[in-house]
């Protein structure tokens, strides 16, 4: 924690002049500005610095590295002067989630992983480190210095090692420098604490990283808490088998999500192996520089090896292309030298494409019980074919043991007591043999029956590509029986041979014959049981074969399935399109009706206009001949006066003006409209008349 204000190459070699960051790095304002969490979070970095400056170690780190390298240490204080905004809002978000780390991991766990995926600034990497993997209050620390007292078996390898870890890096380049003496401290301390795993060579990168973050006790601690709780103790086994394990994972991804790459692997003889052995063991530390490979690391102490997963793959399907075309050679080549500098811009399109990757934990744990099944399948062959051979050897010597005695005629009871139990144990192992050949049998019998029951597939290559993992282990036990059959061959020409010197020697007393049978009776159960030990192994070959092709066909009965479901999703998804398309339809064609009806109601409204337009001229012209009528008859009277004359007229013209009038507002029809204009000259002449 006393380096959380360090640089990422530097944060170990602080000087005194650090203890100026706290105040400026977080904010160029006055502290009078910052909220009560950042004035307690400055506090603690004062606090830590003071503790920095008084570790002797670190001063020393500090005068030693600034000799060789002044460029590579810079001080906090002037990067701090240097930070943008944005960089700021940085320090000031980091700063409080240090300080409420409880809170924040429990209610935003989803939140700190994103912005742990961006990056961790360097200044906090080294108590976010810790925080991460829960390693600021181990009591292993107190222990830290008595261990170094101590004597280790693997300090000669350790020391060793030491000048291969980081090379070029200022730190730990120079022979017994500070950092080759504290990485050595880190390293011997623990191979004491876990004497199981001891030393293994890629564990120092890890650590050499560490103490660039960090004083060495805390990279010890931070150490141990990878080794316990992120896979890494049972990679440094030396056994190593997680790391067969992690390699049988990695395959199968590639298999899965890379088919062809994966055949041209296979052609090729170019196992996982070859180059992904080293991501694992050293988390990408000895693959990339080391600012992308810090960022892995990132992500690496939020979240396990799965980013090594994703990273590994995401590397595969960018370079698909250029493997292809190489043989073995040029793909190591292309591993060590091209893939290392394809990201020396920045790690964040490698990242991007790592969580592109589709990782299924669920199928990562079934890989992992399939590994262990064959795993155990295995060892169960090596301890049988150890049996067996220990037989062979005890039934050599017991052979030698029965021509001894026969050479020197020293039969006894006893002798043949224990020939008489020899022969009743492996007449009872003779007959579990059986017991277990015929189980075998009837098992065998069932896979053919179900295998027979399911469909042939004609894709042949599919297939091919599924049985490319039995055909090697069927290699494995086929060799393994050859094995077997030829030590029966050697026992069958060695027991002939034994009864070719042996044949005169049978005819003497009646008790000696009595242990010749015996012993022959013996050596041919003997032969007996190791012939259907043989056959047992070839059965349980066919049986795992039978199994192999049922779980293929199981597997592709599983596929037709899911075709079968689909398609049937979507013919129930074309269904329910198809009956939206026929409501749509259907609602088109009732409004076209509605339309239609609309335009009849319409028309039937304008041809009940134009009839009342027609009565109205009617009645009009009925009218105007009425008034013809009157004037005619106001004329032959002489009913009417000049003066009398003049009124009327003008009433006349009123009245016409009127009906005009009112033949205008009723005139909207062609037809009405034709017979009304045909009036008003009549009118006017009749008016003129008068």
């Amino acid at each position: 924690m006393a380096s959380q204000v360090a640089s990422p190459s530097a944060s170990l070699h602080t000087t005194s002049s650090s203890t100026t960051l706290s105040t400026p790095a977080l904010s160029p304002s006055s502290p009078s500005q910052l909220s009560p969490d950042d004035l307690e979070l400055l506090a603690k970095l004062e606090e830590q610095n003071r503790l920095l400056e008084t570790d002797s170690k670190s001063l020393k780190s500090v005068n030693g590295s600034r000799r060789n390298s002044g460029s590579s240490l810079v001080s906090s204080s002037s990067a701090s002067s240097n930070l943008s905004h944005l960089e700021e809002d940085s320090w000031i978000l980091w700063g409080r989630i240090v300080n409420e780390w409880e809170d924040v991991r429990k209610k935003k766990e989803k939140q700190v992983k994103e912005l742990v995926r961006k990056g961790i600034p360097h200044h906090f990497r080294a108590i976010v480190w810790q925080l991460l993997c829960s390693a600021q209050s181990m009591p292993i620390k107190d222990q830290y210095s008595e261990l170094l007292k101590m004597t280790s078996p693997c300090e000669k390898l350790i020391r060793r090692d030491i000048a291969r870890t980081y090379p070029e890096h200022n730190f730990f380049k120079e022979k017994d420098s500070l950092g080759q003496e504290v990485l050595f401290n880190v390293m011997k301390a623990y191979s004491l604490v876990d004497r199981e795993v001891g030393y293994c060579q890629g564990s120092a990168f890890i650590v050499g990283l560490l103490l660039m973050q960090m004083p060495e006790e805390e990279a010890f601690c931070v150490f141990v808490k990878l080794m316990q709780d992120y896979r890494l103790r049972e990679l440094f086994k030396p056994s190593m088998a997680e790391l067969g394990l992690c390699m049988y994972q990695f395959e199968c991804m590639i298999q899965e999500h890379l088919p062809e790459l994966f055949i041209h692997f296979q052609s090729q003889s170019f196992h996982t192996s070859m180059y992904a052995s080293s991501w694992f063991l050293t988390i990408f530390l000895t693959t990339f520089p080391l600012p992308i490979a810090t960022r892995i690391f990132d992500i690496f102490m939020s979240e396990g090896l799965e980013i090594v997963f994703r990273v590994g793959l995401a590397l595969l399907q960018m370079n698909q292309a250029e493997l292809m075309q190489l043989d073995m050679e040029g793909m190591l080549q292309h591993f060590q030298k091209v893939i290392p500098h394809q990201f020396d811009g920045g790690p964040d399109k490698l990242i991007q494409a790592a969580y592109q990757v589709k990782y299924n934990s669920k199928k990562m744990k079934k890989l992992e019980k399939e590994y262990t099944t064959i795993k155990t399948k295995e060892m169960e062959e090596q301890v049988e074919i150890k049996r067996l051979r220990t037989e062979n050897r005890l039934l050599k010597q017991r052979i030698e043991t029965l021509e001894k005695h026969k050479c020197s005629s020293n039969y006894n009871e006893d002798f043949v007591l224990q020939l008489e139990k020899e022969l009743v144990q492996a007449r009872l192992n003779e007959a579990e043999s059986q017991c277990a050949l015929k189980e075998m049998q009837d098992k065998v019998l069932d896979l053919e029956k179900r295998n027979n029951s399911f469909p042939d597939e004609n894709n042949i290559a599919r297939l091919q590509e599924e049985l490319i993992a039995v055909k090697l282990r069927e290699a494995e036990a086929i060799m393994g029986l050859k094995e077997l059959r030829q030590q029966v061959r050697d026992l069958e020409e060695h027991w002939q041979r034994h009864l070719a010197r042996t044949t005169g020697r049978w005819k003497d007393p009646p008790k000696k014959n009595a242990v010749n049978e015996l012993q022959d009776e013996l050596m041919t159960i003997r032969l007996r049981e190791a012939e259907t030990q043989a056959e047992i192994r070839e059965i349980k070959q066919r049986m795992m074969e039978m199994e192999t092709q049922n779980q293929i066909n199981s597997n592709h009965l599983r596929r037709a399935e899911q075709e079968v479901i689909s398609l049937r999703e979507k013919v129930q998804y074309l269904s329910v399109q198809n009956k939206g398309l026929l409501t749509q339809l259907s609602e088109a064609k009732r409004k076209q009706a509605e339309i239609e009806c609309k335009n009849k109601e319409e028309v039937m409204a304008v041809r009940l206009r134009e009839a009342d337009s027609i009565a109205a001229v009617a009645e009009l012209q009925q009218h105007i001949a009425e008034l013809e009528i009157q004037k005619e008859e106001g004329k032959l009277q002489g009913q009417l006066n000049k003066s009398d004359s003049n009124q009327y007229i003008r009433e006349l013209k009123d009245q016409i003006a009127e009906l005009n009038h009112e033949q205008s507002t009723s005139a909207q029809v062609p037809k009405g409209q034709r017979g009304f204009s045909g009036n008003p000259p009549l009118m006017e002449s009749t008016l003129s008349t008068i």
